[in-house]
């Protein structure tokens, strides 16, 4: 099998980084570092800028963004392997050292950077960014690492995993223990070790061509498996496609694309003009479904909470066809009528624990606890979104989780309170997706290990009364 890690970055880049003597990709991936542990930023979204301030693309930048999402994905395993080199807590690690000998790490025992390079760019950015003495610590302590590959390493640091199996797998697999437990009971023990690991591959990155605008024939890259609008990327800069960069295609997991095509295939009594995206920020799935609306004849709204996400949604539709109106509004207390929408997307707020791929920083960040208020606030959203359905109209309830108390639970929950609604088969509207059945009868489950998309959950239900 080949060996498709990334390859150390180009040298001769004149940045203040490399004139300082050090080298301008490290420091770039200690700033997304920094701002993702202080700032509360997202990888994904705080890369480019970091990448243009360095002055850095091709090659380069994708072993920025490898050596960064990388590190923070297997985050779990290489503090255990640290604290094993450390001759005292990780805690007591100033925080920007423990960042790169984070990187440094993941360079050594998870890239296809040599030893010597791994240590001595890691130690270089030590003593520029904090001393000395630091440096001198880094050398030590990633010299330690270096002396065993990965695989030795976990045997050595995790658990017996018959005697302690989640404990193991949270060491081994880099993911909390209570992700650990959730995601178990959600796909099975026989498949939990290889969900865990496909969270630690890096995500495809996955283009949409919008129906009407573009075509996917335009889009370079291959076909997505069962999307039809849908390519994956050989490569490059997707904002550099035409297609892409005039807001006709955009970049879409093809998990999320067959949320839009499952809502919009859905049959429906009566009319069917009205289309309502409760939830739509940022706004991928609007703008499909704006696409596939202006299709048929018929509109969409497409309603945010958030001011600033309302915005992201606005940049994402432009001036798509299809679209009434962008509203800042509440979803669980929207200001449309009764009985108004023919069809109805909620794409509720979750865990995320489905897009731990691309997302690599919210298995850090989220917390048991948040499951209470995130269940009670998807239940208020789907009582609200058939509230705005008329009879024989349809909602699809979506989650980004397959936690069964965001997806199953919640659905049980709101059929138990309600006469005027039932659950049906969504399933049918994606018959070229294999193996998705989800923990309700009727309806899907996508996984990354098996159909290499998010962990995205539908289900759908028909406003009857």
């Amino acid at each position: 099998m080949s060996d498709t890690r990334p390859r150390e970055p180009q040298r001769g880049s004149r940045t203040a980084g490399s004139r300082s003597g050090v080298d301008p990709a490290r420091l770039a991936a200690l700033d997304v570092m920094k701002a993702v542990r202080v700032d509360g930023a997202y990888t994904n979204l705080v890369l480019p800028s970091v990448l243009r301030q360095h002055g850095l693309s091709g090659r380069d930048a994708a072993f920025v963004t490898e050596l960064v999402s990388g590190t923070i994905r297997r985050r779990g395993t290489y503090d255990a392997i640290l604290a094993a080199c450390v001759d005292r807590p990780l805690s007591k690690v100033e925080a920007k050292v423990l960042d790169a000998l984070r990187l440094g790490t993941h360079q050594l025992l998870s890239m296809r950077v040599p030893v010597h390079a791994a240590i001595s760019t890691t130690v270089d950015l030590v003593r520029a960014k904090v001393s000395s003495g630091a440096g001198g610590f880094a050398n030590a302590v990633l010299r330690q690492v270096a002396r065993q590959e990965l695989a030795e390493w976990i045997r050595r640091v995790a658990p017996d995993p018959r005697l302690a199996p989640t404990r193991f797998a949270s060491i081994a697999f880099s993911h909390p223990r209570w992700i650990v437990d959730e995601l178990r009971s959600a796909v099975g023990a026989g498949e939990l070790l290889e969900l865990l690991a496909a969270d630690n591959e890096p995500p495809r990155v996955t283009l949409v061509a919008r129906p009407g605008r573009s075509s996917r024939d335009e889009l370079p890259g291959e076909p997505t498996a069962y999307s039809p609008y849908g390519v994956v990327l050989d490569g490059g800069d997707p904002g550099q496609i035409p297609a892409v960069a005039e807001g006709r295609a955009g970049v879409q997991d093809e998990g999320s694309q067959l949320v839009a095509a499952a809502l919009a295939a859905a049959p429906v009594e009566g009319p069917d003009r009205r289309w309502l995206d409760l939830c739509a920020g940022p706004g991928g799935k609007s703008a499909l479904l704006a696409a596939l609306a202006a299709g048929r004849g018929a509109r969409l709204v497409a309603a945010e909470r958030q001011e600033h996400r309302a915005r992201l949604v606005q940049r994402a539709l432009g001036d798509a066809p299809g679209v009434t109106g962008i509203v800042t509004s509440d979803g669980t207390a929207p200001p449309f009528a009764a009985a108004t929408f023919d069809r109805v997307l909620v794409d509720a707020p979750c865990t995320g624990l489905g897009a731990l791929r691309r997302r690599p920083e919210a298995r850090w960040r989220r917390r048991a606890d948040d499951l209470l208020s995130l269940v009670l606030l998807q239940r208020r959203l789907l009582s609200a979104a058939l509230d705005l359905t008329r009879p024989g109209g349809v909602v699809l309830y979506a989650t980004c989780s397959p936690v069964l108390s965001e997806t199953r639970g919640v659905v049980s929950s709101v059929l138990e309170t309600r006469d005027d609604v039932r659950l049906e088969d969504v399933r049918g509207l994606l018959p070229a997706v294999p193996d998705c059945g989800g923990p309700m009868e009727g309806t899907v489950q996508l996984w990354p290990h098996r159909h290499g998309t998010d962990a995205m959950f539908l289900g759908l239900l028909r406003r009857t009364g």
